[in-house]
């Protein structure tokens, strides 16, 4: 009798222990389930003239946001907005093109402080572009202010909207631009009466080693830049960087803006919304 009571008695706790691991199974589940963001009420984009759609408008030289990559509504660009739309209806209307052409990191803290008197579920961040490119290397803004700049704006910010989802993006790659139309002499020709991002492309064909040392240092502090991006990121659980996705990103001269040589074109405004969509909090 002994050995049949202990028996049953390990069956019933060899089938408890069972429930037990299968119900931690489901909290699990749902514990997974609960972290993933529900798509957002309503969104906002911050950032400089890429995110404003600089140049890809019928007038030049002006911004054309409906063709944001973030926050647009151009269909053949697809923003987030637009396939945020897709899965939730309830977004129509409350997206908010905050970014400001010229904008560098230190104006970051102004865009997000809008954004948080907007309420928005979701921001986008697109910020560096105009801290690499200056005039010359000297003006770039340095790797420690940046990264001030950066964190003072995100403090300010999720304390101010501690609920709100940041999808921060990287800083796409001025010498791929650089080296995807040194060759074009239009280009070269816009690149220096512009007086576009000289700390990069200044002298486009030379192959002097100063030059050459030049923008590899220029390369290296957007580098540094996309670091500092993902360390302050990482302090914050409502944050998520790309990954680098954007700067690794293979643009090609369609594009780039046939105007200015330097902003992204309607299909440049495309690419940036699907690769940072892809490796954003909803995609691919």
């Amino acid at each position: 009798m002994d050995g049949k009571r202990s028996g049953v008695a390990r069956r019933r706790r060899v089938t408890v222990t069972g429930v037990i691991a299968a119900i931690g199974v489901l909290l699990l589940g749902v514990s997974g389930a609960a972290a993933a963001p529900s798509y957002p009420n309503s969104m906002a984009s911050t950032g400089d003239s890429i995110t404003r759609a600089y140049n890809t408008g019928s007038v030049a030289f002006t911004d054309n946001p409906g063709a944001s990559w973030s926050t647009g509504t151009n269909s053949t660009v697809v923003s987030h907005y637009t396939r945020l739309l897709a899965l939730n209806p309830g977004i129509a209307g409350h997206a908010f093109n905050d970014a400001k052409s010229g904008a560098r990191m230190v104006d970051l803290n102004g865009q997000l402080g809008t954004a948080a008197g907007q309420s928005v579920d979701y921001v986008t961040i697109l910020m560096g572009g105009n801290d690499v490119c200056q005039p010359s290397e000297a003006a770039m803004t340095s790797v420690a202010d940046f990264t001030a700049q950066y964190s003072n704006a995100m403090a300010t910010f999720t304390a101010a909207s501690p609920s709100t989802n940041v999808y921060v993006v990287s800083i796409p790659n001025v010498k791929t631009l650089w080296s995807t139309l040194k060759g074009n002499a239009i280009a070269r020709f816009v690149w220096a009466i512009g007086g576009v991002c000289q700390s990069m492309l200044a002298r486009p064909l030379s192959t002097a080693q100063t030059d050459v040392d030049r923008r590899a240092r220029v390369l290296q502090r957007e580098v540094d830049f996309n670091a500092a991006l993902a360390s302050v990121c990482a302090a914050y659980t409502q944050c998520r960087f790309d990954g680098n996705a954007v700067f690794n990103v293979a643009f090609v001269a369609s594009d780039i803006s046939t105007r200015d040589y330097f902003h992204p074109s309607i299909s440049g405004q495309k690419k940036l919304a699907a690769v940072s969509w892809s490796a954003g909090y909803w995609g691919p």
